[in-house]
């Protein structure tokens, strides 16, 4: 073979050499592991309780409210409703029957207008407006599961419905969305008692969410419970209760605390 061709050839062969190292370089950098990025998030704790998908309805009408007739909701906003007995689709204001509990169920029977006063319990959570809207229900878990009751659930004003249903009702029974808050925890929730070991979540479901706390520090301040007029001062320590004070209400001394 002439020297030239062999040159060429030669040439060539280092350039396919060449070129092969550079591919295999290429591959290699874009499948070869990289160090490993720690995610800035993985140590975050994460509250369970944050995880649990509350069910929204959205109601704006009459026939929203209507739609829940013979179902059954649970009370979120423990302490903040008020209710009524309920004679024929009429209430007496200013005879509350007392404030409806957390995790309570009551089942829907009917659905009904009034005008409200201008203040006083009804409007405590919901505004009087030109009339109210209320919710008629029995108490299934009560001794007397056959009673009619009446709440207000929201208000006409201004030619429209404002409702606060997803605000104050479960569409879910809570006990199974909070399984994991265990029987014994749930048990004291039943019965409205705080507990030393409690989270702030689970003393608002037992003792309502009518509260006065100390700080913004979300579990890591005393939290004041009016507790239906019945008050309880907690001291949450990493979202448990560490200290619960039994306060006295008119004409009593105060009970002793639990630590």
């Amino acid at each position: 073979m002439q020297k030239g061709p062999k040159i060429a050839i030669a040439v060539t062969a280092v350039m396919v050499l060449m070129v092969g190292v550079r591919v295999g370089l290429i591959y290699r950098a874009n499948h070869e592991a990289g160090p490993v990025r720690k995610n800035p998030y993985a140590d975050v704790p994460v509250d369970p309780d944050d995880n649990v998908f509350l069910r929204k309805k959205y109601p704006d009408s009459l026939a929203d409210q209507r739609s829940l007739i013979g179902q059954t909701v649970w009370v979120s906003a423990g302490g903040q409703l008020a209710y009524y007995a309920d004679r024929g689709n009429h209430v007496d204001y200013a005879k509350p029957v007392g404030n409806l509990l957390g995790a309570t169920p009551l089942l829907i029977k009917g659905v009904f207008e009034k005008k409200a006063p201008a203040s006083g319990p009804a409007v405590f959570r919901i505004p009087a407006g030109e009339r109210q809207v209320l919710l008629a229900f029995t108490l299934p878990a009560s001794s007397d599961p056959k009673t009619l009751y009446a709440t207000p659930v929201g208000d006409f004003q201004n030619g429209s419905y404002n409702f606060v249903n997803d605000d104050v009702f479960f569409y879910d029974d809570p006990h199974k969305l909070y399984s994991f808050w265990g029987p014994a925890m749930w048990s004291a929730i039943d019965k409205h008692q705080a507990v030393l070991g409690m989270s702030e979540n689970q003393a608002m479901m037992s003792l309502g969410e009518v509260t006065t706390p100390d700080s913004n520090n979300l579990g890591n301040r005393t939290v004041l419970f009016d507790n239906n007029g019945h008050p309880i001062r907690i001291v949450f320590v990493n979202d448990k209760a560490v200290t619960i004070t039994p306060l006295p209400t008119a004409g009593q001394t105060a009970a002793p605390s639990s630590k």
